[in-house]
């Protein structure tokens, strides 16, 4: 019997460690090794990569102290935060709208939801530069009404970064809070109005508490791939705006540091963890409160 279920499981297994595990790995090795000059590692042990992030020689070779790398990571954060919250704002009520319906206008509108996905994500961040440029959609549009006179500057700030992130991510918010919606029993709505409860009320004290594993499911498929997000800061923030994402990608290309790039990657990677840690334990939490 533990044959088979050694034979059973021992695909999967192969498989993550080589294609999961693995990468993981050697990015982590990498992070404690020594830059080459010209791309690559040098197999000597070094925390450089990492002090990197606070420290920077100077023109004495005199290590001081360099907030820059500071900055990006909480530009990263702050956005992908701003991004969280606007998803929210918006995605709620789409949630609780498609709820609402009817069994056949929602698979409707879960489709409607759904087709951004069909298109290849490097084309929907592009059609955003022919929006927001000065001679965009919505600048030509401001000028031709006379509302302004000059263009207004949307693209390459952090603004259209956030806005980006917004739409490629939004479904991500919207699904987990309408899968929890789904299921919510509408005589609840019913008996708090009964009990002269307001449509606010009945939201604070029915809805919201309901909905709460899709909202925290949502924030947190949303603020996963925000805060590591890499084609809207270029094609929409112009490469002026650094996130841990660009920084990355700079590092293994242009830059050619190897260990700093994979430390950043490290720094994400244990984000992620404690998200999805804070996020499994809230789970568990709300799971033991339901079955008392």
């Amino acid at each position: 019997m533990r044959l088979r279920t050694y034979a059973g499981v021992l695909p999967a297994s192969v498989t993550i460690g080589i294609f999961m595990l693995l990468p993981i790995l050697i990015v982590i090795v990498y992070s404690f090794l020594e830059a080459s000059p010209y791309g690559g590692v040098r197999p000597n042990f070094s925390f450089e990569a990492y002090t990197r992030l606070f420290y920077e020689r100077d023109l004495f070779d005199e290590m001081a102290f360099n907030p820059a790398y500071l900055q990006i990571f909480f530009r990263s954060v702050w956005i992908a935060i701003i991004s969280v919250l606007a998803c929210l704002l918006i995605g709620f009520p789409v949630a609780y709208y498609i709820a609402m319906q009817s069994s056949e206008r929602r698979n409707l509108l879960v489709l409607l939801i759904t087709i951004p996905f069909w298109t290849n994500l490097l084309i929907r961040t592009f059609c955003w530069i022919l929006v927001l440029r000065d001679t965009g959609l919505i600048n030509n549009a401001l000028i031709g009404s006379g509302l302004i006179e000059k263009p207004i500057a949307m693209l390459y700030t952090e603004g259209a970064i956030v806005l980006g992130l917004i739409y490629t991510y939004i479904p991500f918010m919207v699904l987990p809070i309408y899968a929890s919606l789904e299921r919510l029993d509408l005589r609840l709505i019913e008996a708090c109005r009964d009990l002269y409860t307001t449509k606010w009320g009945a939201l604070r004290h029915v809805v919201f508490p309901l909905a709460a594993p899709g909202i925290f499911a949502g924030s947190i498929l949303v603020f996963i791939p925000a805060i590591g997000a890499f084609i809207a800061p270029e094609l929409l923030g112009g490469g002026k705006n650094l996130m841990l994402g660009s920084l990355v990608q700079l590092q293994f290309s242009s830059a050619r540091n190897w260990p700093f790039g994979s430390a950043l990657a490290v720094i994400i990677l244990v984000i992620v963890m404690v998200v999805l840690t804070l996020y499994a334990r809230n789970a568990h939490k709300n799971g033991g409160e339901l079955s008392h």
